[in-house]
């Protein structure tokens, strides 16, 4: 008889535990580019990441403002240029 109750207690377990798992899984939210823009940020950047792709997430570079976030198209020529002149302007504050 203890047996049988340990028995349907780890049953239990890990039937619980599955369900929280599928559940955690469905629900799972991206926080990342899923689409890039060609559209060049004209707002002051005070910030900017790299986003490596990994599906859903594209690979871009993320420009953050005051605004918010702008998913931009690494490939883009003046992104390279944004990129460049942010780092500039922390390496003129440093000195």
């Amino acid at each position: 008889m203890e047996t049988r109750r340990i028995l349907m207690r780890s049953l239990a377990v890990v039937v619980i535990a599955s369900v929280i798992w599928t559940i955690t899984d469905a629900e799972m939210v991206y926080s990342c580019c899923t689409r890039v823009s060609t559209a060049k940020v004209t707002e002051p950047i005070i910030g900017y990441r790299m986003q490596e792709k990994s599906l859903p997430c594209v690979k871009a570079v993320i420009f953050q403002t005051k605004h918010g976030d702008f998913c931009s198209d690494w490939r883009q020529p003046w992104v390279e240029r944004k990129v460049l002149q942010f780092l500039n302007r922390i390496i003129m504050k440093l000195f």
